[in-house]
């Protein structure tokens, strides 16, 4: 589990030398958590684009979860 704890610092840290706002942070977070967990907590370095795509067909076929336009400001 330490290396999940790293994980996270590593992605706390550059979303805040980038600028993100808290709850950007906080969204990110809860969707590495949740890719995380789908795969059995399975380090995301460990995995590739089947995976990915099995998590997304798994948001859009199981929990209805639909891609949100992005806007620019």
């Amino acid at each position: 589990m330490e290396s999940r704890g790293k994980l996270v610092d590593q992605m706390r840290l550059v979303l805040r030398l980038k600028h993100m706002s808290i709850r950007t942070e906080d969204s990110y977070m809860h969707w590495v958590r949740r890719y995380i967990l789908y795969h059995q907590k399975h380090h995301p370095q460990a995995m590739g684009a089947p995976e990915i795509r099995a998590f997304l067909a798994h948001l859009a076929l199981d929990d209805h979860v639909q891609p949100q336009p992005r806007t620019s400001l």
